[in-house]
């Protein structure tokens, strides 16, 4: 799949300009999925269409979805784009080393997310991603423009194509990210249903877990294994409440 199955995620970008020269940059280095996270602006306005040149092709086939996990169904591998610092123990990698990791899991779908121009992605947009990575710029003027960052990336990208293989995908495939999120969602309700997590720090306390099993890069299975671990403690509890009533 290479190149094509690289999903260009935007969230909530506002400039039309921008957007139409992204869908340019995108086309020069041979990707054409981009996806547009509750768009800000127009993207086939006169201006986007202007931008795009001879790729309006990539604003015309452009998907406009509301939310980022809508974004990142069926995908396996993402990468999210951050200009700044955190203060959750994000490891932030060169675009050079990270992004060829995009492409190794042949004939599955990956995605590359970047943030609003002003402000970038929130502490709970960068959760759904696998790994991080950080522009390096002159400490004299830190900020990019939003086409130039995603040009950066498309390039680096370009220069690692992985060519097409006819090996059929095995039982050992990385899990889409929709299905462990569904994990984390039925850990988070389990863990608050037996007192270890309370709802005023859940969501600091999901991020801690988010990052130990992505880290882990789970597999289809491995998921499977630790739904059915979750299920079977709900069903332990359910029979000791039925037991004490």
């Amino acid at each position: 799949m290479g190149l094509a199955g690289v999903r260009i995620v935007l969230v909530e970008p506002a400039g039309p300009l921008n957007v139409g020269a992204i869908a340019r940059v995108m086309k020069n280095f041979g990707l054409a999925d981009l996806v547009l996270v509750n768009p800000q602006c127009d993207p086939l306005s006169e201006e986007a269409m202007r931008m795009a040149v001879h790729a309006k092709e990539i604003l015309e086939s452009a998907v406009l979805l509301s939310t980022l996990p809508e974004a990142l169904h069926g995908c396996v591998r993402a990468i999210a784009t951050t200009g700044r610092d955190n203060d959750w123990g994000l490891t932030l990698e060169d675009p050079r080393i990270a992004l060829p990791w995009l492409l190794e899991e042949i004939g599955q779908p990956s995605a590359l997310i970047f943030g609003r121009e002003d402000r970038g992605l929130s502490n709970e947009e960068l959760i759904y991603a696998q790994r991080f990575i950080r522009i390096p710029t002159s400490p004299n003027y830190l900020s990019l423009n939003l086409a130039t960052a995603v040009g950066i990336c498309c390039y680096e990208l370009a220069q690692n194509t992985v060519p097409p293989t006819t090996q059929a995908p095995s039982e050992s495939e990385f899990a889409p990210l929709e299905l462990v999120e569904g994990f984390y969602q039925q850990l988070e309700n389990l863990l608050l249903e037996i007192g270890y997590l309370y709802p005023h720090t859940a969501t600091s306390r999901m991020e801690k877990f988010r990052q130990l099993y992505n880290r882990a890069y789970l597999q289809t299975h491995e998921v499977g294994m630790l739904r059915g671990i979750l299920h079977q403690v709900e069903w332990a509890i359910n029979q000791r409440r039925d037991d004490n009533s």
